[in-house]
Protein backbone atom coordinates (compact mmCIF):
# COMPACT_ATOMS: atom_id res chain seq x y z
CA UNK A 1 0.00 0.00 0.00
CA UNK A 2 1.29 3.42 -0.95
CA UNK A 3 0.79 6.10 1.72
CA UNK A 4 0.82 9.72 0.56
CA UNK A 5 0.87 12.56 3.08
CA UNK A 6 0.04 16.11 2.06
CA UNK A 7 0.05 19.08 4.42
CA UNK A 8 -1.29 22.61 4.31
CA UNK A 9 -0.42 25.01 7.14
CA UNK A 10 0.95 22.05 9.15
CA UNK A 11 4.65 21.30 9.53
CA UNK A 12 5.41 17.70 8.55
CA UNK A 13 8.10 16.76 11.03
CA UNK A 14 9.88 13.40 10.70
CA UNK A 15 8.13 12.25 13.90
CA UNK A 16 4.69 13.18 12.53
CA UNK A 17 5.47 11.51 9.20
CA UNK A 18 6.54 8.27 10.92
CA UNK A 19 3.48 8.37 13.17
CA UNK A 20 1.08 8.77 10.23
CA UNK A 21 2.77 6.12 8.07
CA UNK A 22 2.77 3.62 10.94
CA UNK A 23 -0.90 4.21 11.83
CA UNK A 24 -2.21 4.34 8.24
CA UNK A 25 -0.06 1.34 7.27
CA UNK A 26 -2.12 -0.83 9.64
CA UNK A 27 -5.28 -0.34 7.55
CA UNK A 28 -4.09 -3.05 5.17
CA UNK A 29 -4.51 -5.58 7.99
CA UNK A 30 -8.25 -4.87 8.15
CA UNK A 31 -8.92 -4.43 4.44
CA UNK A 32 -6.31 -6.19 2.29
CA UNK A 33 -5.44 -5.00 -1.21
CA UNK A 34 -5.62 -1.28 -0.51
CA UNK A 35 -3.71 0.30 -3.37
CA UNK A 36 -3.21 3.73 -1.89
CA UNK A 37 -3.98 5.77 1.18
CA UNK A 38 -3.95 9.56 0.89
CA UNK A 39 -4.00 11.65 4.05
CA UNK A 40 -4.20 15.41 4.06
CA UNK A 41 -3.35 17.34 7.21
CA UNK A 42 -4.29 21.00 7.37
CA UNK A 43 -5.41 23.70 9.78
CA UNK A 44 -8.92 25.13 9.85
CA UNK A 45 -8.52 28.89 10.19
CA UNK A 46 -12.19 29.83 9.88
CA UNK A 47 -12.41 30.32 13.63
CA UNK A 48 -9.43 32.59 14.17
CA UNK A 49 -9.34 32.08 17.95
CA UNK A 50 -9.31 28.28 17.77
CA UNK A 51 -7.39 27.05 14.74
CA UNK A 52 -7.94 23.28 14.75
CA UNK A 53 -6.18 20.58 12.76
CA UNK A 54 -8.11 18.83 10.01
CA UNK A 55 -7.27 15.27 8.95
CA UNK A 56 -8.78 13.80 5.77
CA UNK A 57 -8.08 10.18 4.86
CA UNK A 58 -8.99 8.59 1.53
CA UNK A 59 -8.25 4.97 0.66
CA UNK A 60 -8.59 3.27 -2.71
CA UNK A 61 -9.03 -0.49 -2.96
CA UNK A 62 -7.57 -2.33 -5.96
CA UNK A 63 -11.09 -3.29 -7.10
CA UNK A 64 -12.32 0.29 -7.15
CA UNK A 65 -14.11 1.33 -3.97
CA UNK A 66 -13.01 4.56 -2.33
CA UNK A 67 -13.57 5.22 1.36
CA UNK A 68 -13.10 8.64 2.92
CA UNK A 69 -13.10 9.96 6.48
CA UNK A 70 -12.47 13.39 7.97
CA UNK A 71 -11.96 14.86 11.44
CA UNK A 72 -11.99 18.53 12.47
CA UNK A 73 -12.74 18.34 16.18
CA UNK A 74 -9.41 17.51 17.81
CA UNK A 75 -7.01 19.98 19.41
CA UNK A 76 -3.77 18.54 18.01
CA UNK A 77 -2.77 16.86 14.77
CA UNK A 78 -1.89 13.50 16.40
CA UNK A 79 -5.36 13.24 17.96
CA UNK A 80 -6.89 14.18 14.59
CA UNK A 81 -4.98 11.34 12.90
CA UNK A 82 -6.18 8.87 15.53
CA UNK A 83 -9.77 10.09 15.24
CA UNK A 84 -9.85 9.92 11.44
CA UNK A 85 -8.48 6.36 11.61
CA UNK A 86 -11.23 5.38 14.06
CA UNK A 87 -13.77 6.74 11.60
CA UNK A 88 -12.13 4.82 8.78
CA UNK A 89 -12.29 1.58 10.79
CA UNK A 90 -16.05 2.13 11.20
CA UNK A 91 -16.39 2.72 7.45
CA UNK A 92 -14.43 -0.45 6.68
CA UNK A 93 -16.68 -2.38 9.07
CA UNK A 94 -19.77 -0.95 7.37
CA UNK A 95 -18.30 -1.66 3.92
CA UNK A 96 -17.58 -5.29 4.81
CA UNK A 97 -21.06 -5.62 6.35
CA UNK A 98 -22.70 -4.44 3.12
CA UNK A 99 -20.91 -7.17 1.21
CA UNK A 100 -22.10 -9.81 3.66
CA UNK A 101 -25.70 -8.51 3.67
CA UNK A 102 -25.75 -8.77 -0.13
CA UNK A 103 -24.84 -12.44 0.10
CA UNK A 104 -21.19 -12.11 -0.84
CA UNK A 105 -18.67 -13.30 1.67
CA UNK A 106 -15.76 -11.00 2.31
CA UNK A 107 -13.36 -13.73 1.28
CA UNK A 108 -15.09 -14.40 -2.06
CA UNK A 109 -15.47 -10.79 -3.05
CA UNK A 110 -12.44 -9.02 -1.62
CA UNK A 111 -9.78 -11.09 -0.02
CA UNK A 112 -9.35 -14.13 -2.24
CA UNK A 113 -8.35 -16.34 0.65
CA UNK A 114 -6.41 -13.77 2.70
CA UNK A 115 -7.63 -13.70 6.29
CA UNK A 116 -8.06 -10.09 7.47
CA UNK A 117 -7.70 -9.19 11.11
CA UNK A 118 -11.00 -8.61 12.92
CA UNK A 119 -11.85 -4.96 13.46
CA UNK A 120 -12.03 -3.60 16.99
CA UNK A 121 -15.41 -4.49 18.50
CA UNK A 122 -18.23 -1.94 18.58
CA UNK A 123 -20.43 -1.47 21.58
CA UNK A 124 -24.07 -2.50 21.24
CA UNK A 125 -25.12 1.16 21.05
CA UNK A 126 -22.59 1.89 18.27
CA UNK A 127 -23.85 -1.17 16.34
CA UNK A 128 -27.45 0.10 16.61
CA UNK A 129 -26.42 3.61 15.50
CA UNK A 130 -24.59 2.15 12.50
CA UNK A 131 -27.62 0.05 11.54
CA UNK A 132 -29.93 3.08 11.91
CA UNK A 133 -27.76 5.12 9.55
CA UNK A 134 -28.00 2.42 6.88
CA UNK A 135 -31.71 3.02 6.25
CA UNK A 136 -33.41 5.18 3.60
CA UNK A 137 -35.93 7.26 5.52
CA UNK A 138 -37.17 9.53 2.73
CA UNK A 139 -37.40 9.50 -1.05
CA UNK A 140 -37.84 12.52 -3.28
CA UNK A 141 -38.75 12.61 -6.94
CA UNK A 142 -37.17 15.55 -8.70
CA UNK A 143 -38.34 16.79 -12.09
CA UNK A 144 -35.26 17.39 -14.21
CA UNK A 145 -35.55 20.40 -16.46
CA UNK A 146 -32.40 21.58 -18.22
CA UNK A 147 -30.72 24.50 -16.41
CA UNK A 148 -27.22 25.93 -16.41
CA UNK A 149 -24.70 25.82 -13.56
CA UNK A 150 -25.42 29.42 -12.47
CA UNK A 151 -29.13 28.62 -12.07
CA UNK A 152 -28.22 25.52 -10.06
CA UNK A 153 -26.16 27.65 -7.67
CA UNK A 154 -29.10 30.02 -7.30
CA UNK A 155 -31.41 27.09 -6.49
CA UNK A 156 -29.04 25.94 -3.72
CA UNK A 157 -29.23 29.41 -2.21
CA UNK A 158 -33.03 29.60 -2.60
CA UNK A 159 -33.60 26.19 -1.03
CA UNK A 160 -30.80 26.55 1.55
CA UNK A 161 -29.53 23.06 0.70
CA UNK A 162 -25.96 21.78 0.62
CA UNK A 163 -26.37 20.20 -2.83
CA UNK A 164 -28.68 20.24 -5.83
CA UNK A 165 -29.13 17.66 -8.61
CA UNK A 166 -29.94 19.04 -12.06
CA UNK A 167 -29.92 18.30 -15.77
CA UNK A 168 -27.06 20.37 -17.18
CA UNK A 169 -28.32 22.30 -20.21
CA UNK A 170 -24.81 22.54 -21.67
CA UNK A 171 -23.98 18.81 -21.52
CA UNK A 172 -27.40 17.14 -21.34
CA UNK A 173 -26.21 15.05 -18.38
CA UNK A 174 -27.28 14.86 -14.75
CA UNK A 175 -24.92 16.81 -12.47
CA UNK A 176 -24.81 17.55 -8.77
CA UNK A 177 -23.62 20.92 -7.52
CA UNK A 178 -22.69 21.20 -3.86
CA UNK A 179 -21.68 23.88 -1.41
CA UNK A 180 -18.16 23.46 -0.06
CA UNK A 181 -17.17 24.38 3.48
CA UNK A 182 -15.08 27.29 2.21
CA UNK A 183 -18.29 28.84 0.82
CA UNK A 184 -17.64 28.14 -2.87
CA UNK A 185 -19.12 25.32 -4.97
CA UNK A 186 -18.16 21.95 -6.40
CA UNK A 187 -19.69 20.14 -9.36
CA UNK A 188 -20.05 16.37 -9.76
CA UNK A 189 -20.21 15.21 -13.37
CA UNK A 190 -20.62 11.62 -14.59
CA UNK A 191 -17.50 10.06 -16.07
CA UNK A 192 -17.62 8.81 -19.64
Amino acid sequence: MEVTIETRNVELTPHLEDYVEKKVGKLDRYLPDIEEAFIELSTDHRKQTNARPVAQLTIRHRRGPILRAEDKKQKDVYAAVDSVLDKMYRQIRSFKGKRRRRGLSAEEEWFRGAEPLPLPALSEQEEEELEAKMEIVRRKHIPLTPIDEIEAMERIEELDHDFYMFLNAATGKINVIYRREEGNYGLLEPAE
